[in-house]
């Protein structure tokens, strides 16, 4: 399940508040908060919330009480989740400088954003639930894929099929991301791990294999399922990068 985030949003708040417009309130007392603050507690509790019940638990009270301040004081620097939500993706993203090595080919550049990626699904569980079919540019989403086109662009492909090729990527590494943590939450949902699930069917299966109406999987290697989620991970990331080099190769990236 995916978090919906597009058409409930004040698109020219989100963007106001992503982009440098973060007022403070106008009324009352000095605040004790800042935007920064809340943006941050949020993707703190949002982490949390990610390895069990998934961002759709995320609550204003939640991030009020991990400040230790009302629900409503909250809504004097942000309209809601949605916007908040918008500035914690942004938040997550902080981009890396990248490694000024002009022998790194196409490849390797495409390899080290998409660890890159993995690693903040890993670190942030929520991350890659959310629908960004329809995302905010924020500045830190602006820098990295400015950093990003600006190393790819010397291959000689041009800017249209690269940006097709890095959000080919991008799905690629966070459909395998959310496999993963929903797997994780299973076994934290359920109290059941990874091999008990599969031991419980052991011996169904086992009798469906000696009936004979599936001689392949009957015959299969005994170390057929025995890979992680990394190895899932890195040998489609090398297929998908074997594919990309039809389109680098022939341009002589």
């Amino acid at each position: 399940m995916t978090t919906e985030q597009g058409d409930g949003r004040d698109l020219g708040r989100s963007l106001k508040l992503l982009w440098g417009d973060r007022i403070r309130p106008p009324r009352g007392r000095p605040p004790t908060l800042s935007l920064g603050r809340i943006v941050a507690a949020a993707v703190e509790v949002a982490d949390e919330l990610g390895e069990t019940e998934g961002l759709e638990a995320l609550s204003m009270r939640h991030i009020a009480t991990r400040l230790g301040v009302g629900t409503m004081t909250l809504y004097r620097y942000v309209p809601g989740k949605s916007e908040l939500l918008d500035l914690m993706l942004d938040h997550v993203i902080d981009v890396p400088e990248p490694e000024q090595d002009e022998r790194l080919g196409w490849r390797e550049i495409l390899t080290a954003d998409a660890h890159h990626l993995w690693r903040l699904c890993m670190d942030h569980p929520w991350y890659p639930f959310v629908d960004q079919s329809r995302p905010l540019l924020g500045p830190n989403a602006m820098r990295g894929l400015d950093r990003f086109l600006g190393r790819l662009r010397p291959t000689g492909v041009d800017d249209r099929t690269l940006l097709m090729l890095i959000s080919v990527q991008n799905d690629y590494v966070e459909g395998v991301a959310r496999r993963y943590v929903n797997e994780r939450r299973a076994e934290h949902r359920t109290g059941v791990s990874n091999e008990e699930f599969w031991a419980a069917q052991a011996p169904t299966l086992e009798d469906a294999l000696r009936s004979g109406d599936f001689p392949v999987m009957a015959d299969l290697a005994a170390n057929t399922f025995d890979f992680s989620y990394e190895q899932l991970f890195e040998f489609g990331l090398n297929r998908l990068h074997d594919g990309f080099a039809s389109v680098f190769d022939t341009r002589g990236g």
